[in-house]
């Protein structure tokens, strides 16, 4: 399922959280369907458990799998959703920092902009 390439300079752990997003994104893997375990997939792949276990990890927080305790680990309802909007935000929020950055405002203040920013937005809901 996974494929690794131990040549390429992104770490093993953005490779195969980056191949779940495509399958997911591309509808190989869709909502309710099981992954497999991390155990199964970091002795396949011959690598640290916690590798795999930080990419669940990961993507459990961002909403695109959840884990059931003795059942495993399943993409999400909302994965699709989820991980298209993580994206959009990240892409914007890129943009905004380059633009921060060229206007001389440094990460604390940046920071303190977003922040109020987002409860702005939070109170106009």
């Amino acid at each position: 399922m996974f494929v690794i390439d131990y040549t390429s300079k992104a770490p093993i752990f953005e490779q195969i959280k980056t191949q779940i997003l495509s399958f997911v994104s591309c509808g190989a893997l869709k909502p309710g369907d099981r992954l497999p375990s991390i155990r199964m997939i970091s002795s396949e792949l011959s690598i640290n458990f916690n590798t795999v276990k930080k990419v669940f990890s990961d993507l459990e927080r961002d909403g695109v799998i959840i884990t059931v305790i003795g059942s495993g680990s399943f993409i999400a309802k909302g994965a699709v959703r989820n991980h298209a909007a993580i994206k959009n935000a990240t892409a914007a929020l890129t943009e905004a920092a380059a633009v921060a950055k060229a206007a001389g405002i440094n990460e604390d203040e940046a920071t303190k902009i977003i922040n109020h920013v987002y409860k702005t937005e939070e109170g106009n809901k």
